[in-house]
């Protein structure tokens, strides 16, 4: 029998999600310091990516939004040349005057901060929408600096709304499942490319209704591995679908990641 799903809790220890905590507080007071006037450290920033949507395993990649006001977007817009460059500056200059002796850098869309201990956060700054939907959280805009600049939206509340109720209606398997495929990744295929947003968008369409039994009555619980042959004949049963984040229904690239995950998933039911 292959690597089943379990449980991966605790996986990341209270010490450093304290640290975590500790480093997103600083990074956000920085920025409500520069853009907003307010020496607060928890306003305007949020949690993003697998670390905000409970389904990260380590530390290596934190991300951060850190919302911006709306009319700072509105006259940058007004101007002319890669001004998507030159916010990241400006914020990468607010976050350098807090980690002054850390590495921190502009890339693309984000800021990074490489920490001396090998933590990485990713910083991205955003401004919300101002067209609000009564039935989803509302979206942001954020800069891409890659070709001349340009702007990007997006709506992680959404998303991570959406994997919450997946993962409450399946008593917690849909997280355990998520984690599990990221501990394949990182302990086998480590020099392949699988994008966390990759495996929780996969899980969240493949999985259907299946849950964590809450008897372990062997008349009610499934033969071991039926709902990992699940996930893997959903693959290969939908081999040119195109993958969407749940909740916010945007297109997440899938043609690089094909090839790791296939084998992650013949790993788990081989």
């Amino acid at each position: 029998m292959g690597l089943l799903v379990e449980k991966h809790t605790d996986v990341i220890s209270k010490e450093q999600r304290n640290l975590i905590a500790y480093r997103y507080h600083k990074v956000t007071r920085a920025i409500n310091i520069a853009f907003w006037g307010i020496d607060n450290d928890t306003k305007n920033s949020l949690y993003v990516g697998s670390y905000g949507r409970g389904t990260a395993i380590s530390t290596g990649d934190i991300d951060i939004l850190v919302s911006l006001p709306r009319d700072l977007f509105d006259q940058m817009s007004k101007n002319r040349g890669n001004v998507q460059s030159r916010l990241l500056s400006s914020v990468r200059n607010a976050i350098k005057s807090t980690y002054s002796n850390s590495d921190v850098r502009a890339d693309g869309q984000v800021i990074k901060i490489n920490f001396s201990d090998g933590m990485r956060f990713e910083i991205l700054p955003a401004f919300e929408k101002s067209v609000y939907s009564i039935n989803s959280p509302v979206g942001y805009d954020y800069p891409d600096s890659n070709m001349g600049g340009n702007w990007r939206a997006t709506n992680p509340k959404a998303e991570q709304n959406a994997m919450a109720t997946k993962n409450t209606e399946s008593n917690g398997l849909y997280r355990a499942t998520c984690r599990h495929i990221r501990f394949i990744r990182d302990n086998f295929f480590s020099s392949y490319h699988l994008p966390g947003i990759v495996i929780d968008s996969f899980v969240y369409m493949a999985m259907g209704t299946w849950q964590f039994s809450e008897s372990e009555s062997s008349s009610t619980t499934p033969a071991a591995g039926s709902y990992e042959r699940v996930l893997l004949d959903y693959f290969n049963n939908h081999p040119f679908f195109q993958l969407s984040a749940p909740g916010s229904g945007q297109t997440v690239d899938f043609i690089s990641s094909r090839e790791c995950l296939e084998k992650v998933l013949r790993k788990i039911v081989s």
